[in-house]
């Protein structure tokens, strides 16, 4: 397998989810916004010029829940997710989707309005609702991981999706400090060695 990465992108979740599983791949590495990733060349790999982009074969995907959902099924040989017939499996389904669904749409938000667009384009306004989203969104997996110490039983792809964002909302400097089972949860993560190697890589 071929995956094409940038450090503090979602290609992390990827690298950390074949590091999880112990699988064989490869890294094609960029910096995030360098012009290669702009090039023909690179559209035709990913059409938006981002990654992470993983190849398996002839399949090649650019979603990364997507990516995780296949790698698990094509090749995680039952591990790192619920049976079908578990109790934990839609209690699973929720809490892999919820990363894209509802907690990334604000934190982009907060980063195109206070890193990416020119001082003289941000808006406070934007910003500010952004952040109250994400507060939101992290509330709800801090009630949920109550006495937890993984999203959906044992750690599984959830965790590669959901607590990366976690994560990654907690490196932005989200406001944890009236969501303690996140702010732990993330530092759990944080610790696992397969996270620390994709997170470097």
């Amino acid at each position: 397998m071929k995956l094409y990465y940038a450090q503090a992108s979602r290609a992390v979740r990827i690298a950390w989810l074949l590091e999880e599983l112990g699988l064989d791949y490869v890294i094609e590495k960029y910096e995030l916004g360098e012009p290669a990733m702009r090039s023909a060349e690179y559209r035709a790999v990913h059409p938006m010029g981002r990654v992470p982009v993983l190849e398996d074969g002839d399949v090649r995907l650019f979603e990364s829940g997507a990516i995780v959902q296949y790698v698990l099924a094509r090749h995680g040989g039952g591990r790192m997710q619920p049976a079908v017939e578990s109790p934990d499996f839609p209690t699973y389904l929720q809490w892999l989707h919820y990363a894209e669904g509802m907690i990334m749409p604000p934190m982009n938000q907060i980063v195109v309005e206070t890193k990416l667009l020119p001082p003289d384009r941000r808006s406070e306004v934007h910003a500010k609702r952004a952040v109250k989203l994400l507060s939101q969104m992290l509330h709800a997996v801090d009630l949920h991981m109550e006495g937890r110490e993984y999203l959906a039983g044992d750690f599984s792809g959830a965790d590669i999706m959901t607590g990366h964002a976690c994560m990654m909302a907690k490196r932005l400097g989200a406001d944890l400090s009236d969501k303690p089972n996140v702010d732990a949860y993330a530092d759990r993560l944080a610790a696992r060695p397969a996270f620390q190697k994709a997170d470097t890589l």
